[in-house]
């Protein structure tokens, strides 16, 4: 119950209501004495009426699922008659637990009677009511948009490099001082009733609109209406009706007996066929090969690598296959949604994940579809156009760089001697390298073209992935020279820097990673000379040549993580959440607003509607009676002063899902990026010739592996989802009525359960 010493009645008012200007009652739950939330208002019913109907619980007739989950839901154990609307009579006392509303035609806004004596003051708040058939809802979090946790398993030790663990060492020490953070603060204030006490009206307010709809599907059990006999025109009609739905049922009824569980049976087989073939394939993607990540810190151990942390083309079958295979049991999941209220938004994320992927699935179909005729139709075309820039850029293009560097680039003297050997070396391998590609690739290039192009029906992911591989297969020589002269650049460094300790008297210390003073003699300080003069002069050569590998390195780095990034547009993009965000942002709650709204005073005359009522309550042959009746309520109305009323009004709205928020997992992953390759550590190794590894595939695929399970289902429980699903299907809609009943109901699951079961 939430505290209501303040002094302060707090009406929760839906806004659908405030249209009705003619008499009811008002239903709904009763939070405290002062605190009341309006569900919905029964016209041209009593009050004692309405309240026996709550007690025997005729107004929750029909009801398609079992009414004790909205209790348990909403923390109320029954619902009340909260006042009435548009009374005629005002009340003599005031009594704040049956109120009296008002709505006038000419202000669309409620106005609760409260008088000046009784030492209260009056909040009215406003609310849009979700639709739970449209899964919109209202939440204090935002809502996820993944699964919090991704598929692949995090890096541990043995597989992340160095600039990985020290990212992940800085991670742990930014969480510890935020946890001591929290022990420091100024000012520190536990929860009041009334915050703690928002969740659940939130919850209440979810589900407004289907208890609202019952109520009013069994108020004619409760008012005076009957319900008239059809004329013979419309019984005309629904004979007609009756015989065309017998007709349509009957077909129905054989459709369901015969075709249906065959065609059900065929489905679930094929479904499991797929399951158990996808499951052989991701065994051997992830199989490990003899092969390690590379890295320069002898340190860290290194697991052996699979097919899909090498081939780009692999990791995309992987996920395409995971999906695939998750796709039967988030079906299975999302049918669960029918097997109960709709007010309960446990689903929501689930079908905007599930039809975000199929979405996404679609569009990359067709994108690949396009892409596809385009490059079939103009194959050879395609082909050519590969070649000559094969040739120009990897081949020619480097060669005649390497000779500019032999001689003089840029007007810099350099050793003729060593960047001779260094140009020679490169061009040999150059020569063998070109040699090999002319009769292994240019040759079926045409044929590889054609590959790709049947490749793009399957997406237009798989041809921007089998380009990736293919340019790290082409650039592979690229990758060796950047190798070696960062290699060679790195130890003359290394050399020169320990040579310049020589001459001021000092040396490392290995083991105790210092600098400490040292006597050298004469002949050491000769040899240092000579040695340090002769690798100084001769470092601008190699300089050169490292910075022209480094800077292809980090060109051809730069494509690959492009590709990459259109891949997780791919497979990634919340193409779904943006489309509801633009149609219907209800469904992405990502907070509740409150806005205070301008206090209205009104002056409402005493029984301003008596007369109104009176007329149609008396018959109309008794015409001068009513006359004088009306001239008497006048002459009392104009002797009673005006009731005076002020309340404060408040909007309660829905925060949409922030854009930010949408693209939450982008920016992270555009920080990963900047850290691994622009921060200070990095471009210090960049500067010093130090290894400067690639971005894991790990990081670059944990986005799109965000909407899957970290661990895949098996052959048993896709079975057994689809088994549920069938269940819980509408065709079998009373047995999932009866599960849901064995369901806990809560705090006051046991009184409800006996009242209501």
């Amino acid at each position: 119950m939430i505290d209501s010493s303040d002094g302060m009645l707090r009406v929760f008012w839906p806004n659908t209501l405030i249209r009705s200007t003619t008499p009811g009652v008002i239903v709904g739950w009763r939070n405290s004495a002062l605190d009341l939330f309006v569900v919905t208002i029964l016209e041209d019913v009593e009050v004692r009426s309405v309240e026996s109907a709550l007690r025997m619980g005729t107004l929750f007739r029909n009801s398609p699922y079992p009414v004790a989950r909205i209790f348990q839901l909403c923390d109320r154990s029954n619902m009340h008659v909260l006042g009435t609307l548009n009374h005629p009579h005002i009340p003599d006392t005031f009594d704040p637990t049956k109120i009296c509303a008002f709505i006038l035609p000419d202000n669309q806004r409620p106005f609760i009677y409260c008088p000046v004596d009784a030492g209260l003051s009056v909040q009215v708040v406003l609310f849009d009511p979700p639709n739970p058939n449209q899964l919109q809802y209202i939440s204090l979090r935002p809502i996820s948009l993944t699964l919090g946790r991704p598929t692949e398993p995090k890096p541990s030790s043995k597989t992340m490099n160095e600039i990985e663990v020290e990212d992940v060492e800085e991670r742990k020490r930014t969480s510890q001082l935020v946890t001591k953070l929290r022990f420091h603060t100024v000012i520190r204030h536990d929860a009041t009733p009334k915050e703690m006490a928002l969740g659940s009206i939130l919850r209440q307010i979810n589900c407004a609109q289907e208890v609202a709809d019952l109520l009013q599907k069994n108020s004619p059990l409760v008012g005076p209406r009957r319900k008239r006999s059809l004329s013979v025109s419309e019984r005309v009609v629904e004979s007609a009706q009756s015989l065309y739905s017998f007709a349509a049922w009957s077909l129905w009824t054989l459709f369901m007996t015969y075709a249906f569980p065959t065609l059900l049976w065929v489905f679930k087989i094929a479904v499991i066929c797929h399951h158990i073939l996808a499951e052989g394939v991701l065994q051997v993607l992830e199989y490990r090969l003899p092969f390690q990540k590379r890295s320069d810190d002898s340190s860290v151990q290194r697991d052996p690598l699979a097919l899909k942390d090498i081939s780009a083309c692999c990791q995309q079958v992987h996920l395409r296959l995971q999906q695939f295979s998750y796709y039967p049991t988030q079906y299975s999941l999302l049918q669960k949604r029918h097997a109960t209220w709709s007010s309960f938004p446990t689903t929501n994320s689930d079908y905007i994940r599930f039809y975000n992927s199929l979405w996404l699935v679609a569009n990359d179909v067709i994108i690949g579809i396009a892409m596809g005729s385009f490059i079939n139709e103009n194959a050879k075309a395609t082909a050519q156009f590969l070649s000559y820039n094969l040739d120009q850029y990897m081949i020619e293009g480097l060669k005649s760089m390497i000779r500019w560097l032999m001689s003089y680039p840029g007007g810099l003297k350099l050793n003729t001697e060593l960047a001779a050997f260094l140009g020679d070396l490169f061009l040999w391998v150059i020569e063998y390298w070109s040699s090999t590609l002319l009769v292994m690739i240019l040759p079926r290039l045409p044929t590889i073209v054609y590959v790709i192009g049947f490749s793009s029906f399957a997406g237009a992911s798989m041809p921007i992935a089998i380009f990736s591989d293919l340019l790290g297969l082409m650039t592979l020589h690229i990758y060796s020279f950047y190798v070696a002269s960062a290699r060679i650049f790195n130890w003359q460094l290394t050399i020169i820097i320990s040579l310049f300790h020589l001459f001021r008297g000092k040396k490392r210390n290995v083991l105790r990673n210092r600098i400490d003073n040292c006597d050298y003699d004469l002949d050491q300080l000769l040899l240092g000379t000579i040695l340090f003069t002769l690798l100084f002069f001769l470092l601008p050569t190699v300089v050169v040549f490292y910075l022209t590998f480094a800077s292809a390195r980090m060109a051809i780095i730069t494509v690959k993580a492009t590709l990459d990034t259109c891949l997780a547009c791919l497979n990634h993009f919340p193409l779904f959440a943006l489309m509801l965000r633009v149609k219907d942002s209800k469904r992405l709650p990502g907070g509740v607003h409150f806005q205070l709204l301008e206090t209205e005073q009104i002056q409402l005359p005493a029984r301003e509607e008596a007369p109104e009522t009176k007329t149609n309550e008396t018959d109309k042959g008794q015409d001068q009676d009513q006359d004088q009746d009306q001239d008497q309520d006048q002459s009392q109305e104009e002797d009673q002063e005006p009731i005076s009323m002020s309340v404060a009004y408040v909007s309660l709205s829905s925060i949409p899902l922030s854009l930010r928020q949408i693209f939450e997992q982008y920016f992270h992953l555009w920080a990963r990026i900047q850290h691994h390759y622009l921060s200070p550590k990095v471009i210090f190794r960049l500067l010093t010739g130090g290894f400067v590894p690639p971005l894991g595939r790990h990081e670059m695929y944990g986005l799109q592996y965000s909407a899957l399970p970290r661990e895949r289902a098996s052959v048993a429980e896709v079975w057994k989802s689809l088994s549920e699903a069938i269940v819980e299907s509408p065709s079998s809609t009373s047995s999932s009525r009866s599960s849901t009943s064995n369901l806990s109901l809560g705090q006051y699951g046991r009184v409800i359960g006996k009242r209501w079961k």
